[in-house]
């Protein structure tokens, strides 16, 4: 059967570099290194053809490839395949090419930010060389010079480790995650080699990508708990209200105090994140743009007089310009945001009476810099690649019970928003919401997870920093189950 070289080229032509990078890095136990030299994906093709992994009638190696970088539509279109057809595939014994080790470290790379990777080279400068740490140098090229210099390998994951402790924890839990079911697969040879069971074919494929499923590991079991959980199984759980303001320009015409206020780029970012994770999390997703102050408060009074009583939950998330203890609306008028989270106490909102009230705001509440250089700061002031909101005070959160407030940054300082990646608190409090919450974490947990992420953003003396601050009168654990 003759090659298909015309799909080749059709495919080639569909894959851009850092996707070629990634389809290198992922072949390397299959391919020399030298080899994996090519410039253009038909180069690498070539290589694969030269090396037997992509032959006529035998394209399992290139889907199997296509599957890992996510690019399902050309697996689709182009070879024939599903997701659902890959993932089945990869759970028969011996079929998968590439290993759980050169996969686990893609799936980092992936997971790491451009903040983390500078972090990351910080942290590196006296393992690898000043040259191999430019600007340009990618996280793959970083655990290629690892393995080079023999710092990095399948049995040799100590320094791996240690600085993912560093920059991120969820990282590290992936790591120990790895570790622990390969443990378990050698567990099982054994087990096997005795006259065992060797639980199935499934045992063989847990590294596949981990979705937010049911049949998660280390999932939510209210008998684990040492502490009293708040009931989380109502369909949905409850609603996740997000107020997102962007565009300000009617504050800029109508109050001169704020002509300078700018718009809010990359909150739509941030609220794309809220919407994914807290749609997966079972939450009614409900979002209001650009609101003016008086809308935020009809919108907010509008929720509180709804019956939650088969709801188990509330979530509100704000996302918008602010100043100490308020929060603007698009015309310029401030809101207490204290006015908004009374508003679901007890006596105001009896359905949700015992019930966790979650609210995650991200405004800037005053212009105090830690140890940072001159941004914007959404009170709307200044310019620049990375804009600021910021902290506002524990008094925001009534004294009552049950009540959760997720605070961007400490009291007097701003926060961090990038206008193509969004906030650095909302986009890390996502990220560890999926990661966490099908392995059972708590909140309180998460959270100070995002904490620790949060503040080692930027490594140099003068770099940007904030520090997240979650203030609370739960009385439970609060979990968010999956299934």
């Amino acid at each position: 059967m003759e090659l298909p070289r015309l799909l080749l080229l059709q495919l080639s032509q569909e894959l851009d570099r850092t996707e070629v990078a990634a389809l290198k890095f992922l072949s390397m136990e299959h391919v020399p290194l030298g080899k994996l030299e090519a410039k253009t994906a038909q180069d690498f093709f070539e290589v694969l053809q030269e090396k037997g992994m992509v032959e006529a009638g035998d394209m399992a190696f290139l889907r199997e490839l296509l599957f890992r970088i996510g690019r399902i539509d050309l697996l689709a279109g182009q070879l024939g395949s599903s997701r659902e057809e890959m993932e089945r595939e990869l759970r028969i014994p011996g079929r998968a090419k590439v290993s759980a080790y050169r996969y686990l470290l893609f799936q980092l790379s992936e997971d790491i930010t451009r903040d983390e990777l500078k972090y990351f080279k910080c942290l590196l400068e006296e393992k690898l060389p000043k040259s191999k740490l430019n600007s340009k140098t990618t996280t793959l090229d970083i655990f290629v010079e690892m393995e080079k210099k023999e710092i990095l390998g399948k049995d040799n994951l100590n320094i791996l480790k240690r600085l993912c402790a560093e920059i991120n924890p969820s990282l590290l839990k992936r790591i120990e995650e790895y570790e622990l079911n390969l443990f378990g697969e050698e567990e099982m040879v054994i087990t096997e080699e005795q006259g065992g069971s060797t639980g199935g074919p499934e045992a063989q494929a847990r590294w596949l990508p981990l979705p937010m499923s049911s049949d998660s590991p280390s999932r939510w079991n209210p008998s684990s708990q040492q502490l009293e959980t708040y009931k989380m199984s109502s369909q949905p759980r409850g609603v996740c209200l997000i107020l997102n303001n962007h565009s300000f320009a009617k504050a800029r015409e109508t109050v001169p105090k704020l002509r300078r206020m700018k718009d809010r780029d990359g909150t739509e970012v941030d609220a794309e994140a809220l919407r994914r994770v807290f749609s997966q999390l079972h939450f009614e997703v409900a979002e209001h743009k650009d609101l003016t102050a008086q809308q935020m408060r009809e919108t907010v009074d509008s929720y509180r007089c709804q019956d939650h009583q088969d709801r188990d939950c509330f979530v509100c998330c704000i996302l918008s310009h602010g100043k100490r203890g308020i929060i603007y609306g698009v015309d310029g008028q401030e809101v207490a945001i204290q006015e908004l989270t009374t508003s679901f106490t007890g006596e105001n909102c009896r359905s949700l009476a015992g019930k966790p009230k979650v609210f995650f705001v991200q405004a800037c509440q005053g212009d105090a810099f830690q140890k940072g250089v001159v941004v914007e700061a959404d009170s709307g002031e200044q310019d620049s690649s990375v804009e600021s909101d910021a902290r506002f005070q524990v008094s925001c959160i009534p004294s009552e019970a049950d009540f959760l407030l997720g605070m961007a940054t400490l009291q007097d300082y701003v926060s961090y928003r990038s206008p193509r990646q969004g906030t650095w608190y909302i986009q890390a409090l996502c990220k560890h919401l999926e990661y966490s919450c099908p392995r059972g974490e708590d909140i309180l947990t998460i959270l100070t997870a995002v904490n620790q992420e949060v503040s080692r953003k930027g490594c140099s003396a003068n770099a940007e920093k904030q520090m997240p601050q979650p203030s609370f009168t739960l009385r439970k654990k609060l979990i968010f189950p999956i299934n």
